[in-house]
């Protein structure tokens, strides 16, 4: 049995059966990928590499397309796997840290670099029949348990925030090993889950599926990339791409997914959700005691 390729085999691999059918701006940016190392791409904004290859930040883009990452996204994300799996977290810190430098004018347009290369990238993920069934899902269910844990857990907190806020009996939980059974007992028919996936698949997931599954709950998983071990297991496959350097806060795309859910539930609510915000209002003023004059 072969061994699986590296994500650089993978990679160059990809180059080599390509060169022929590449343009001369696809073959500068691919002579570049092969000469630098991971990390040094890992560390590279599409603009920082399109300067690097005398093109633009376009065309750095689509050859990553055409070699198969989907984007320089999907390219970073395989060269972390291996990065993140045999660096110990103070040597990714040092790594990140080095990259950066200490121009302070680079260190602001590297975030925003970062979290626009993101969202981009989440944009062009988007599957339009994914998104409907996870509204239909939503918008449906009698009661909605949202989970993340880690670096999930303030996208799946927000989520269950607004849905309250909305009308919506909605409940978050981050619980992790046997803490999670309670929670899952009190899972219905007739409700749904909203998963928020970490890099990393914890086996939580796996069992939450399955007690969805069981009762007749829906579930809805917002993950780094669609697809995955839990393909086919849920009803529907929202894409949230995860920072591949810790650049940016892991829960970014997150909690924009969040927002769409939000805005498209709003759209089905009727008066709900205006009549909630109302109330919501009125509370807050109550707690505030009155004012003084």
């Amino acid at each position: 049995m072969e061994s699986p390729q590296s994500p650089v085999e993978r990679l160059r691999a990809s180059i080599r059966h390509l060169w022929e059918d590449l343009s001369p701006a696809e073959r500068a940016v691919c002579r570049f990928l092969v000469s630098a190392s991971p990390d040094q791409i890992l560390f590279s904004s599409a603009q920082e590499l399109g300067a690097a290859t005398g093109t633009s930040n376009a065309t750095v883009v689509r050859t990553m397309q055409r070699l198969g990452f989907g984007g320089l996204p999907g390219l970073k994300r395989a060269l972390a796997a291996g990065f993140t799996s045999t660096a110990a977290p103070d040597v990714r810190l040092r790594t990140s840290a080095g990259h950066v430098g200490h121009d302070l004018s680079e260190i602001w347009e590297r975030v925003f670099d970062e979290a626009r290369e993101r969202v981009d990238h989440c944009r062009r993920l988007w599957d339009p029949e994914s998104f409907r069934r996870a509204v239909e899902v939503m918008a449906g269910a009698s009661a909605i348990l949202v989970y993340g844990t880690g670096a999930s857990d303030p996208s799946a907190r927000h989520l269950a925030l607004k849905l309250g806020r909305r009308g919506h009996r909605a409940r978050a939980t981050s619980a992790t090993g046997f803490a999670l059974a309670d929670d899952l007992l009190s899972l219905r028919h007739g409700e749904a889950v909203v998963m928020f996936q970490p890099e990393r698949e914890p086996r939580e997931l796996t069992v939450l599926v399955e007690r969805a599954r069981a009762v007749g709950a829906g579930v809805v998983l917002v993950s780094g990339e669609p697809g995955g071990a839990f393909a086919g297991k849920v009803d529907a496959v929202l894409a949230a791409p995860h920072s591949q350097t810790g650049v940016t806060a892991g829960p970014l795309t997150g909690i924009m997914v969040a927002d769409a859910l939000l805005l498209a539930l709003d759209t089905l609510d009727g008066t709900r959700p205006v009549e909630h915000s109302r109330q919501l209002t009125a509370l807050r003023e109550q707690l505030l005691g009155p004012r003084i004059r």
